[in-house]
């Protein structure tokens, strides 16, 4: 097959399907409406929900369109190693933020994750990661939006700036109405009909290209070769699709990149602070886990399944980049009927990903940078439409940032850039303040900042030349690995010359200060043994290293 054009020929079956799911997604935002009475119903869900529903919402808010589009692209692009996105590069540490993190989160009762650096740090901490979080947030909502508009330009033609902004009106329509609520019962919903949409690409390529021995003689053949099929693979040196050493993967992205995304990125902890117990809260990353084991599927198989039968994948422009892989092939491969349910669920991926920017967006600009800096000591019903209104402007600023993105022919290079240059180095800080009580409040501030400039100095020196690496990827690794070095280094040099916070100040929120109570709220239900985070944590752990033996 060529590329030929990407519009997708729906009839009127698909846009009947297509249309119940926009109805429905506004009846969830409308139910959602009547819950909300407070600024923490709107933003945090008034602490009600059960842990599958925000399990579910948590992996959901992520299967947006770096995850379908990007790890496609990927898929195509490097090969089976795109899974260390997955069992290296999620898992444990989904884990390690139910165990270890989320007490002191959900029993701090916190309301994001730069007002708990305010509690154990100071203020300018605080107002640096809120507002290096909400620049974060309104780029990676564009990278969703942008992804949105690419699908809707191919299925019905329309020019990218239209599509761009009719995404955002959708998303922006039952956020605003429904609040974090409307945001999370939908993205249960997304999930559900994300995969409904990509299983009948899978199976259908599966079985045109001879099944799963069919496809690893194609990959074979194709570009990649027998590289392609292996994860582990000639990482001890570079050789390898991915250009990556195994200590990059394994520190710069299974330890950096990773931790520094699931356990300090608020877009998916907020999910977790919506639970309505602490129980409720450390369960649901780790609920979420278990279909994140299984994403590759529906991901990375299909990026391998068009890079053997779309003939010029990989294009630098035009219709046959790799962000196109799922796109050319619910064109080529699905019919009617089946093509509005898989178009449908690309769609709801896309808002899902966007709604989860930009609800954890519009909750850190009210309360930790409009309510904490801006204008104090104002009633909750000023809070809740100060929430609405920053909604308005995370999705304006959306549509701006779409168009960075559209610079990028494989968005998830970009989103890795992005990350290593936020999260790394908000990680850092907070692994190292939240186990080293003597860590001082001015030295948080500092390696903060100059562990994020290290981040974007490595990412300047790469583009400009200076330094090399061998791919976009790759120098993502390392810039986060950079980071992370940075700041630990600060921390070390400036903790003894700084007078450290009080034991009491600390109480609840450093490791060793006690104050932290494993069983608030707790339902008999709870007790049960299968509902232990650790046995729930450690079996998702097996999982990820046996799923690995097969492609080794």
């Amino acid at each position: 097959m060529d590329g030929g054009g990407l519009r997708l020929d729906l009839n009127a079956l698909d846009y009947v399907l297509l249309g119940l799911y926009f109805v429905t997604v506004l009846g969830v935002g409308f139910a959602a409406r009547r819950a909300i009475r407070t600024s923490v119903d709107f933003f945090l869900s008034g602490r009600s929900l059960p842990a599958w529903v925000t399990g579910l919402a948590f992996v959901s808010a992520n299967l947006g369109a770096l995850e379908i589009i990007g790890m496609a692209a990927n898929g195509a692009q490097y090969g089976v190693m795109t899974v260390h996105y997955y069992w290296i590069g999620a898992v444990p540490a989904m884990v390690f933020l139910g165990i270890v993190m989320m007490p002191f989160y959900y029993g701090s009762k916190v309301r994001s994750v730069p007002e708990y650096l305010r509690l154990r740090f100071n203020r300018p901490t605080h107002l640096l990661n809120a507002i290096s979080f909400a620049v974060a947030q309104v780029l990676i909502a564009g990278v969703n939006l942008y992804a949105l508009a690419l699908v809707m330009q191919a299925l019905l033609g329309w020019p990218l700036w239209v599509a761009i902004i009719v995404g955002a009106a959708i998303v922006l329509a039952y956020i605003t109405i429904g609040g974090l609520s409307g945001a999370i019962y939908n993205e249960v919903l997304q999930f559900f009909v994300i995969l409904a949409g990509l299983i009948p690409v899978t199976v259908i390529g599966l079985v045109k290209v001879g099944g799963v021995s069919g496809l690893m003689d194609a990959v074979r053949a194709s570009k990649l070769g027998e590289a392609g099929l292996h994860a582990w693979q000639d990482t001890g040196t570079t050789a390898n699709p991915l250009g990556a050493h195994w200590l990059g993967i394994v520190f710069g992205l299974g330890f950096v990149l990773s931790f520094g995304y699931w356990t300090t990125n608020f877009a998916e902890v907020q999910r977790a602070l919506s639970a309505k117990n602490m129980s409720a809260a450390r369960r649901t990353p780790i609920i979420a886990a278990y279909p994140k084991l299984l994403i590759p599927v529906v991901t990375v198989i299909p990026g391998l399944i068009a890079l053997v039968t779309v003939k010029g994948l990989g294009a630098p422009s035009g219709d046959l980049q790799y962000n196109n892989a799922i796109p050319l092939l619910m064109r080529d491969l699905l019919p009617n009927g089946v093509l509005g349910v898989a178009v449908t669920g690309l769609l709801a991926s896309f808002m899902a990903g966007m709604a989860a920017n930009v609800s954890g967006f519009n909750t850190v600009f009210t309360y930790d940078i409009w309510q904490a800096y801006v204008r104090r000591d104002r009633p909750d019903d000023y809070y809740l439409r100060i929430g609405r209104y920053a909604t308005i402007a995370a999705v304006v600023i959306g549509i701006g940032t779409a168009f960075i993105a559209a610079g990028f022919s494989n968005i998830m290079n970009y989103i890795q850039a992005l990350f290593s240059l936020f999260n790394a180095p908000l990680f850092a800080t907070f692994i190292i303040g939240m186990f080293w009580k003597r860590m001082s409040a001015l030295a948080g501030f500092w390696s903060l900042l100059l562990g994020t400039l290290a981040a974007l100095a490595t990412y300047l020196l790469y583009k400009s030349g200076m330094i090399h690496f061998n791919s976009d990827l790759e120098e993502s690794f390392w810039g986060a690995g950079i980071a992370f070095v940075t700041v630990a280094v600060v921390a070390a040099i400036l903790t003894p010359l700084t007078a450290p916070k009080r034991d009491e100040d600390l109480r609840g929120l450093v490791y060793g200060t006690g104050g932290i109570d494993l069983k608030a709220g707790v339902l008999a239900g709870d007790a049960a043994w299968y509902r232990s985070p650790v046995l729930l944590g450690v079996i998702a752990l097996a999982l990820a290293v046996v799923l690995y033996i097969p492609v080794f």
